[in-house]
């Protein structure tokens, strides 16, 4: 009897123990809910589509004090698509004594491959008052380190011939509103074109330098000082119709944004 006695009262003191553990153990914590798909906040806006134009040049350039050298030239891009696929026209060209010369219009598709750089293709279409040429164009833009905005672009027309293209762009901030942008361009080509007066090899180089002060980011008047320079066969070409090989050049014009 003594026996029972100590087994029912060993089973009662472990009873015990045991709710007192279970007691103190720590609750199972829930499982949380399935996310439904409006909890991952707002979906990233990477497919709307946005559309831009800009003149870069607007300018006269002033080459005697006279006038009577005066010239209007254009330069200016637009494109309509998304943050990743865009559809760009881009537009260049001057109007000399009554003509259009140096018409360059380039009709391209464009890929982002990384956050700064684009690769292009398309249709260049060299349409003024000279013969029509047109390309294929293959190219990269984008924004190099320091933030200097560089397009490089080859072309290939339908009878074999190679051109190329290389422009740097920079904005300096004086102030806010005030700023500095020097520009480079070169141009080549594989073959001489006597119909449109471009020479084989290094062909031309505009550069300028550009003060401009934006009243907003869509209107800024600006002047500064353009160089346009004609270099071997093209220079050739150039003085045989009574053409300079190289002006620097007093321009005046407006910078639009839309």
């Amino acid at each position: 009897m003594s026996a029972l006695l100590i087994i029912l009262c060993a089973s009662v003191a472990l009873f015990g123990l045991v709710n007192a553990a279970a007691a103190q153990a720590p609750a199972t914590p829930e499982q949380p809910a399935p996310m439904s798909g409006h909890d991952f906040g707002q979906p990233v806006m990477d497919q709307d589509i946005f559309a831009h134009f800009i003149l870069n040049q607007n300018e006269g350039r002033l080459g005697r004090l006279d006038g009577i050298d005066t010239h209007y030239r254009w330069s200016g891009q637009g494109w309509v698509g998304t943050d990743y696929d865009k559809l760009w026209v881009t537009t260049e060209g001057a109007v000399k004594k009554g003509q259009v010369e140096d018409g360059q219009h380039e009709f391209l598709y464009s890929r982002a491959v990384s956050p700064y750089f684009n690769l292009q293709g398309g249709l260049r279409t060299d349409l003024d008052s000279s013969r029509t040429r047109n390309w294929a164009a293959f190219g990269v833009t984008g924004l190099a380190p320091f933030f200097f905005e560089i397009e490089v672009t080859g072309y290939v027309s339908p009878r074999g011939h190679l051109a190329a293209r290389i422009e740097v762009d920079h904005d300096f901030l004086i102030t806010n509103r005030l700023i500095l942008r020097p520009q480079l361009e070169f141009n080549f080509y594989s073959k001489s074109d006597p119909a449109r007066g471009n020479g084989a090899g290094l062909s031309e180089i505009d550069a300028g330098l550009r003060l401009r002060y934006e009243f907003s980011r869509k209107f800024a008047p600006y002047i500064g000082v353009a160089y346009e320079g004609k270099f071997g066969q093209t220079a050739k070409l150039a003085r045989q119709a009574g053409d300079s090989t190289g002006d620097v050049r007093v321009v005046a014009g407006i910078r639009i944004w839309y």
